[in-house]
């Protein structure tokens, strides 16, 4: 089967790790003959890498890590140039199935056109609902000047569902929030595709996580709450500094936040001026050391702003899955994400907007049995997270 893969977020290779990678490889693992198409701040490329997978590299503005604006008008670019790349690297190539792992507003126009020349199934995995997450965050109103632009975002969301044959959500609650705001969409396009990757072991010997501890600072002798990802005003910066406020004369834990992004400077500041004992800030870790890092620390932290109406569901909780970590969710009420980790067995959850529950719930952490609920998180990862699944789930329409 001729299968094209289309990402707004570069992918270097199908071994290079996490979602949309581990998804390829999974492909490739059955012998599909697949192309997948990736941005990159270089120079257009296209070659095959060791799996077999071709990569079309498309030179194209940043798309991550970026203000909103700029990541529309990166990824209106994007998709402007895919089908001439398409059309050049894969000249005789007719899909069976094109598989859109981006968000809602990208690649409506390739979905439609390899729909209409080749009779492809389109299969739209749904990561992100803008613009009602900007909406939700302030960044866009829905009336006035903003609101035209609000209205000419809602129009592109409308045309890639429409464009999509299936829609794979990440979530039960996200499923449900689709179908509820968009009752022009058939039920039948919908399903549940969670974010998934290939599990890996990442445990470590006592030894080991010793030394990553003393090499990045942490204390030997306590519980290590980490937060690693993005920080930007989807996690709440200011929800999180009054938790950390809250826990200044806490001695058996201690906060280790690695991750960038349009607010860190505020936790920084913060940093700077408070100068917590027991919270650690880092813009930066080197790739080859975070799942180390991460096998190190006893806790994995999640945290969702709560004015979102969005039930967003964050892949950084399968870093922490693979980890072994339990998991403390911080989030608004519509995300399910905590009642996962709560239902599983593997977590806490708590409110994004009370600092009162986020105390009380640290106090359960320290009667917790975090040995138990490490192996829970290991369980549900290979249970409900893994590429093989997602793969299973997708090709499933194929049959």
């Amino acid at each position: 089967m001729n299968i094209l893969f289309l990402s707004v977020y570069e992918i270097k290779d199908s071994n290079s790790g996490y979602i949309y990678a581990d998804l390829i490889s999974e492909f490739a693992k059955h012998d599909h003959n697949i192309y997948a198409v990736t941005p990159t701040k270089s120079s257009t490329q296209f070659f095959t890498d060791t799996n077999g997978v071709k990569i079309i590299k498309i030179k194209n503005g940043q798309i991550q890590k970026t203000g909103r604006v700029k990541k529309v008008i990166n990824l209106l670019t994007l998709e402007k140039n895919t089908v001439k790349a398409i059309k050049k690297f894969a000249k005789n190539v007719k899909f069976d199935l094109v598989i859109n792992m981006s968000s809602n507003l990208s690649y409506s126009k390739t979905m439609t056109y390899f729909k209409k020349r080749d009779n492809a199934v389109a299969y739209l995995l749904l990561k992100d609902i803008f613009p009602q997450n900007a909406v939700d965050m302030k960044m866009i109103k829905t009336s006035g000047l903003s609101g035209i632009i609000y209205n000419h975002f809602k129009k592109k969301e409308k045309k890639v569902y429409k464009a999509a044959d299936y829609i794979g959500c990440m979530s039960k609650a996200n499923l449900n929030y689709v179908s509820a705001n968009n009752p022009d969409i058939d039920l039948k396009k919908l399903t549940i595709v969670p974010n998934s990757i290939i599990p890996q072991d990442t445990a470590i010997m006592r030894e080991e996580r010793d030394a990553m501890r003393a090499k990045y600072g942490l204390p030997l002798d306590k519980t290590i709450f980490v937060y690693g990802g993005n920080l930007g005003k989807p996690q709440g910066i200011p929800f999180i500094i009054e938790c950390l406020k809250s826990q200044k004369d806490n001695d058996d834990a201690f906060f280790f936040i690695v991750g960038d992004g349009t607010e860190y400077g505020k936790l920084e500041q913060f940093a700077e001026n408070v100068k917590p004992a027991n919270v650690k800030i880092m813009k930066r870790l080197p790739r080859e050391d975070f799942d180390s890092m991460l096998a190190s620390c006893d806790v994995g932290m999640i945290f969702l702003d709560h004015r979102f109406t969005v039930p967003n569901y964050p892949s950084r909780l399968l870093s922490y899955l693979q980890a072994g970590l339990p998991v403390f969710a911080c989030t608004d009420a519509n995300s399910d994400v905590g009642k996962d980790a709560v239902d599983n067995g593997f977590g806490w959850w708590c409110a994004s907007d009370s600092v009162d529950d986020f105390v009380s719930v640290m106090d359960k952490i320290k009667e917790s049995n975090l040995g138990g609920m490490s192996e829970n998180a290991k369980k549900f990862l290979c249970e409900k997270n893994s590429a093989e699944m997602g793969y299973n789930e997708i090709m499933a329409v194929m049959q």
